[in-house]
């Protein structure tokens, strides 16, 4: 008998999504897959907790403890396990779509430019969030520095991406950030 589950674990901005065969006691543990959650969708989570009165910090696509704690009262006001993990169970409670909380973007494989040749804008955009999701701690100036590639750098090698330090789509999509969107020069 394999049970398919897709528990929506939000920590970090990082979805986990995880199949278990139910076999035997004995069975190794499951194996768990990790993607970028985008901000659109913690937003949406945010959205919802706080029409349901469990919320009060900004809708600004950021997970963090506020959320976790949010998401744990409303958990538990539902006589729902509080966890603090967005299972099937609370995004129904919540009344979210699962197929759009879990809708990604397919990410091209076209280069992108260099990020010398971005908008100060565009770099601001970026280094704030980086500062949001913990990995930039400089000054969000538009300059595009040694600290920002090395920000770069960590948060794909944190989110599983080859820690090259460049600025790829598959780096700002993980970021929550649409690459169309940035201006260059």
């Amino acid at each position: 008998m394999v049970l398919d589950m897709k528990p929506f674990v939000l920590g970090s901005s990082i979805l986990v999504l995880s199949c278990v065969a139910a076999f035997a006691q004995t069975e190794p543990p499951p194996l768990t897959f990790v993607q970028p959650v985008p901000p659109v969708a913690i937003q949406a989570v945010q959205d919802h907790l706080r029409a349901a009165g469990a919320y009060s910090g900004a809708v600004d696509g950021v997970w963090g403890p506020d959320s976790e704690a949010a998401l744990q009262r409303f958990q538990a006001s539902r006589q729902l396990q509080a966890t603090g993990q967005l299972n099937q169970a609370t995004v129904d409670a919540l009344d979210l779509n699962t197929v759009a909380l879990l809708g990604m973007q397919p990410v091209s494989s076209q280069p992108l430019p260099s990020p010398d040749t971005l908008r100060s804008s565009s770099v601001r955009e970026i280094q704030s969030r980086l500062h949001d999701l913990g990995f930039y701690a400089g000054n969000i100036d538009g300059v595009w520095g040694q600290s920002t590639q090395a920000a770069i750098q960590q948060f794909q090698q944190n989110r599983g991406l080859r820690p090259n330090g460049e600025l790829n789509q598959a780096t700002l999509s993980a970021m929550g950030l649409n690459p169309d969107e940035l201006a260059y020069r």
